[in-house]
């Protein structure tokens, strides 16, 4: 794994999102059906307010990296992280669950003091 910021300088300080096989694959294979390139495209991983218990988790698909953006590299995944959605998710692990009850990305958030009942939405 490694982590830099969109510029190329390397932060040995930054707390690590970790992101597991199953997602990793998950999320490439989407990038692939979407055409987009992965060794410069990536997954960008944020909050946004919204929900019930105030912030809710936030996925899309970009081109490249933003300048301020901390980068993340898991099983040839790149992960983009915004400065302010980092505070909330940092030390997070991103996962891919295929089951009867759900199936999707879940984030694993250690810094989470309370979600809503459907876990949506979250609080720090």
């Amino acid at each position: 794994m490694s982590t830099d910021s969109a510029d190329g300088a390397t932060a040995e300080t930054r707390p690590e999102i970790e992101v597991t096989e199953s997602a990793a694959e998950q999320a490439l294979s989407l990038l692939d059906s979407e055409g987009l390139d992965s060794s410069e495209a990536g997954l960008r991983l944020f909050v946004q307010q919204g929900g019930c218990a105030g912030l809710s988790y936030g996925m899309r698909f970009d081109d490249a990296p933003d300048e301020d953006d901390t980068i993340y590299e898991h099983h040839e995944l790149r992960v983009f992280v915004d400065p302010a959605s980092l505070k909330y998710i940092e030390g997070s692990v991103l996962d891919y669950e295929s089951g009867l009850q759900a199936e999707g990305f879940h984030v694993e958030n250690p810094n989470v003091v309370s979600e809503c009942g459907c876990g949506e939405s979250f609080r720090t």
